[in-house]
């Protein structure tokens, strides 16, 4: 992406750093830090289309250092466990099937509670760090149901809404939908946006949208989901998730999990500068989420490792990152019990709900 004189974002992050005497100070509310600057949570800005316009993404240059994150970065032993519990703890644990039911969801909220069993938390000598996930994914209709699987927890109910996955139902119905959501005890919403207003860039319609979105959440965070492999190129990403962020997404997210390519790598190390970049504009921070095709353990330390070196230690939290997963949670409790007992376990061991 090209560096820009924009004026715009930077009078508005002037704002953003004045306080008015007796007021909070910036660093007391800050969510993160980057380049040693407190970063606030994303309000939003006014659509910058000199900025978006501006965009530029090198194909080959982005696959080339995706690839380095692969063959470059490994961390082994007791450094490895450590870094697989973060992912445990940035999980949204997800399911959203069609035959989901009460009893699947309240088993996905105890698994939720407890992701690992209580031998190997005993064995890792990890009991006070009382590790849990983030959040329970799920549809609207099992909103109540998680809520009350995790009540007490402090893990968050988080719903897809808005004609999930396709996104195409009439726009009043989506936003009903998130508002029935919220009041059902939603604590995130998970959007889908409209990809034909990235194909005919529309970036106004798209804005105004994901804003629409951002006001029907009113307490809850709002997580934008752009549907990266629908949107074809990376140049589109990139923008996507320039407006998004503007718009007031607290959250980008790669994907519904439904579409035939889903996170990858290039395209979150592009949704990640792009973050980044408005971090710096803006003074204002976003968070970001893969989601779909993310099974393994070793997938979740390649993740790990590109938000800590494109965004830096205060987005490795479940504040500003997540994983979208369903299956992963098996495999990282299976490399925990063997850095445990030397041993690795069958898949069957290790149930999600």
């Amino acid at each position: 992406m090209t560096l820009h004189d924009n004026t715009r974002a930077e009078g508005i992050a002037s704002e953003v750093r004045q306080t008015k005497p007796g007021a909070i100070s910036p660093s007391e509310t800050a969510i993160a830090k980057y380049a040693g600057r407190d970063l606030q949570s994303n309000r939003g800005i006014p659509l910058n289309l000199d900025w978006v316009n501006a965009v530029r993404v090198n194909t080959s240059a982005v696959e080339r250092r995706a690839q380095s994150l692969v063959t470059r970065r490994t961390v082994k032993k007791e450094w490895q466990a450590a870094w697989l519990l973060r992912a445990i703890t940035c999980m949204d644990l997800t399911t959203l099937s069609g035959d989901d039911t009460d009893e699947r969801v309240l088993r996905l909220c105890a698994k939720a509670r407890q992701p690992l069993q209580q031998e190997i938390v005993q064995k890792l000598d990890i009991e006070s760090l009382q590790i849990k996930v983030a959040a329970v994914c799920v549809y609207h209709a099992f909103v109540e149901t998680a809520r009350r699987g995790v009540e007490g927890s402090g893990i968050h109910v988080a719903a897809v809404s808005t004609g999930f996955p396709a996104g195409l139902s009439p726009l009043a119905e989506r936003v009903a939908e998130i508002r029935r959501s919220v009041e059902a005890g939603a604590d995130e919403i998970d959007v889908v946006i409209t990809r034909a207003h990235v194909f005919g860039g529309k970036w106004q319609l798209l804005y105004d949208e994901i804003a629409m979105f951002k006001n029907a959440c009113g307490p809850a965070h709002l997580k934008v989901i752009l549907g990266t492999g629908d949107l074809l190129t990376l140049r589109n990403v990139a923008r996507a998730s320039l407006v998004a962020m503007m718009a007031g997404a607290d959250f980008i997210k790669t994907s519904t999990g439904k579409e035939a390519v889903n996170a990858t790598l290039p395209v979150s190390l592009v949704m990640t500068r792009a973050i980044r970049e408005y971090a710096q504009e803006t003074g204002m921070a976003a968070g970001f989420k893969p989601a779909g095709g993310i099974r393994t353990a070793k997938q979740s330390l390649e993740w790990l490792a590109l938000v800590k070196e494109e965004l830096g230690n205060s987005w490795l939290n479940a504040e500003l990152f997540r994983f979208g997963v369903s299956g992963m949670l098996a495999d990282i409790e299976r490399q925990l019990e063997h850095h445990a007992t030397g041993r690795y376990s069958a898949d069957y061991r290790h149930p999600i709900a």
